[in-house]
């Protein structure tokens, strides 16, 4: 039986920088959001010649309407992100753009409009929909297992690996230019019952073997990941197998949805066994008279 409780200040350490380093982006960066929470007017279009692109020109053609334009380029292809715009004001735009690059030739591929009302009903709805699984999570794993404590550590896991992905997106958005979306929204709800389904394997050993003794917490809680250990690795690596295949071959429109999914995917492994745990051990030994 290997004594996993005995290094978690190791998990301390590493989960300190790695949420560290999470606040720290979104303090400095911030995160790139998507017009479907923002509302805005997003265009796209085909370069031809990649070389003759100038993006400050660009930016000044928005500019001499009053627009701001946030605009990425990236595989032959220019985004412009900036306020909801008519049909109308698209196409002369596109011709201005047309004009002034003539050398680059742009050709408007594809654009979408969101209004800003609708941006604010997906973030509300977002909230609320992270909010009620929380709180029903919460309250089955205390009618499940008839402890809180079981409960309460799972949940406080599970809002570590909520922090760790998106600390890891805002670095993702700095450096690649990952949006927040919806496609993001789905996977941080869904790293959110992977760790949760994680930890509740461990936490059903732990609970059986202290219904068959009178070893203290730390005793069973080693014992059961020691037998779960191994069977949670490899469950993972299946997961991590199909999402690396997803990232690395994968179209742009999903490659950072499966590099979310990726980051929770790993965090979750890590948080059910050294994170969870030693909470449910430290509160256990803390405040239970058992």
């Amino acid at each position: 039986m290997v004594n996993f409780i005995k290094y978690k200040l190791i998990y301390i350490i590493i989960s300190t920088l790695v949420l560290g380093s999470g606040f720290y982006s979104m303090y400095r960066w911030g995160f790139r959001w998507s017009i479907e929470f923002t509302g805005g007017s997003t265009l796209n279009y085909q370069v031809k010649n990649p070389s003759q692109l100038k993006i400050d020109k660009v930016k000044d053609v928005f500019k001499q309407e009053g627009l701001t334009a946030d605009v990425m380029f990236k595989n032959n292809f220019l985004t412009i992100t900036t306020k909801p715009l008519k049909e109308a004001d698209i196409k002369k735009l596109t011709a201005k753009l047309q004009t002034q690059q003539k050398k680059v030739g742009l050709k408007l591929v594809k654009w979408d409009v969101v209004g800003p009302v609708l941006g604010k009903e997906t973030m509300k709805k977002t909230i609320v929909a992270s909010l009620l699984a929380i709180i029903g999570i919460l309250l089955y794993m205390t009618f499940a297992f008839k402890n809180f404590f079981f409960a309460l550590s799972a949940v406080l896991a599970m809002i570590h690996d909520f922090f760790v992905l998106i600390g890891a997106y805002s670095i993702l958005g700095h450096f690649f230019g990952a949006q927040l979306d919806t496609l993001f929204v789905t996977a941080v709800l869904t790293t959110m019952s992977f760790s949760v389904h994680d930890t509740i394997v461990v936490f059903d050993k732990i609970r059986e073997y202290r219904g068959m003794g009178k070893e203290e917490i730390e005793y069973y809680a080693n014992k059961a990941l020691t037998e779960t250990m191994v069977r949670s690795v490899n469950n993972s690596m299946t997961i991590v197998f199909m999402l690396l295949s997803l990232l690395l071959l994968g179209g742009s429109t999903i490659r950072f949805f499966a590099a979310a999914l990726l980051i929770g995917t790993i965090t979750g492994t890590y948080s059910s066994p050294f994170v969870a745990t030693p909470i449910l051990v430290f509160l256990t030994k803390k405040f239970s008279k058992h």
